[in-house]
């Protein structure tokens, strides 16, 4: 057993406005931004993005933002919107979910990209921002990904982004009318040092060609940091 003698509980994420190379993330205001973030992802084909997210879909940006301050009550949610560094448009979302000061944990979940940010690398930056949030601004030891063992997409974006697989609750949930077997994942501190490594080689501008074109995966990079 892994004595921690002087381990002291850390704040609650608490993430202010960040600016990347390729996005932006601040602290999601509702319901001032609930229009924008309606539009992004919600409405007319966006109903396959809330899947296998455990609120959604919603026909209306006010049912949106209820939705989302229901879990900021109820449930802790801390959620930021993702947008365009250099106009601003929202372009997803991502939350801070079980949150634990005293043992240093927080999950990231709920994450909805709208069509127009999947698969670029703003997505991969503001993942890479929101856990060097929480490993290099506070300390935290331990950073969760869980999803429906059923979302493949899901699975292969955590090992992606340098989570470790840890094993499958069975019948963890009953969502939206059907069992839900929750798949689990972490990065732990000891971790984040190579992880980070293998996003910000990533990241950097002479990854990319002329056309934003990737010459080395990110999953390169994680497995020779």
């Amino acid at each position: 057993m892994t004595e921690l003698k002087d381990w002291t509980g850390r704040p609650a994420p608490k993430l202010q406005s960040t600016r990347g190379r390729y996005v932006a993330i601040a602290p999601a205001r509702l319901p001032e931004d609930g229009e924008a973030l309606f539009a992004a992802i919600c409405g007319a084909g966006n109903d396959d993005l809330w899947r296998y997210i455990p609120i959604g879909p919603f026909e209306t940006a006010t049912a949106l933002c209820e939705a989302m301050q229901v879990t900021a009550k109820n449930l802790g949610w801390e959620t930021y919107l993702l947008r365009s560094p250099d106009k601003g448009v929202v372009l997803g979302m991502a939350s801070y979910m079980r949150i634990r000061p005293d043992a240093g944990s927080a999950e990231v979940g709920c994450i909805i990209y709208s069509k127009d940010m999947q698969r670029r690398p703003a997505a991969t930056e503001a993942m890479y921002l929101m856990a060097k949030h929480i490993f290099d601004d506070l300390g935290y030891r331990r950073y969760e990904w869980k999803c429906d063992n059923a979302n493949e997409a899901s699975k292969r974006a955590a090992l992606r982004l340098g989570f470790r697989f840890e094993g499958v609750f069975r019948q963890d949930m009953v969502m939206k009318g059907r069992n839900r077997d929750t798949a689990w994942f972490s990065i732990i501190d000891a971790e984040w040092p190579a992880v980070k490594a293998g996003f910000e080689a990533w990241l950097a501008a002479e990854n990319f060609d002329k056309d934003g074109q990737q010459r080395r995966s990110l999953t390169e990079f994680q497995v020779d940091a």
